[in-house]
């Protein structure tokens, strides 16, 4: 059996430092399949924005908007850009909207191998309220996707879970005997 070459890697951000240690494998997978690596980051939209806009004037949610822009640019200089090895070639590319529906439809857009993102191990009550990004993605891209659970969690024990997309739903992986 031939090995798949993931030629186009998108590796999405959030610039936490789960998302940093996902980076890792991203990057890995780029350089080990001589490909293209994309690297994302989306910022959620205002709901209350237009709420906003009653009492600040357009020229300064521009400014904001621009600020905003700057301070994601240093970001990828800071997180990603600077350890990126020569010959690997790679686009920064930052959207707004909805993550998980930003980050599926860049992939189909640029025809992506893989999706790399992390986690950031929520439980409980933080899950309900904040949701994961990286479960919706999972749920709903044709593409494949790689999950790097948060750094912390890794000294545990592990139990790790496929999605079986046909049945949808996740069944545990039991090893081989």
């Amino acid at each position: 059996m031939e090995y798949r070459k993931f030629k186009k890697v998108l590796f999405c951000t959030d610039f936490s430092e789960n998302a940093d240690y996902a980076f890792e494998f991203a990057h890995s997978i780029a350089k080990g399949n001589e490909g293209f690596l994309y690297i994302l980051h989306v910022i959620p939209d205002n709901p209350h924005r237009a709420y906003v806009t009653t009492y600040i004037d357009q020229e300064t949610l521009e400014e904001l908007d621009q600020s905003v822009k700057q301070d994601v640019g240093n970001s990828y200089k800071e997180h990603y850009v600077n350890k990126i090895e020569n010959g690997i070639p790679f686009e920064v590319v930052t959207k707004m909207g909805r993550e998980d529906e930003e980050i599926i439809e860049f992939a189909e857009q640029v025809k992506a191998d893989i999706i790399v993102l992390g986690t950031h191990g929520r439980t409980g009550i933080q899950r309900v309220l904040f949701g994961s990004v990286a479960e919706k993605v999972l749920r709903h891209s044709p593409y494949p996707v790689f999950v790097i659970p948060c750094k912390r969690k890794r000294e545990f024990p592990t139990t790790i879970y496929l999605y079986r997309g046909r049945e949808g739903k996740f069944v545990k992986a039991e090893p081989k005997q």
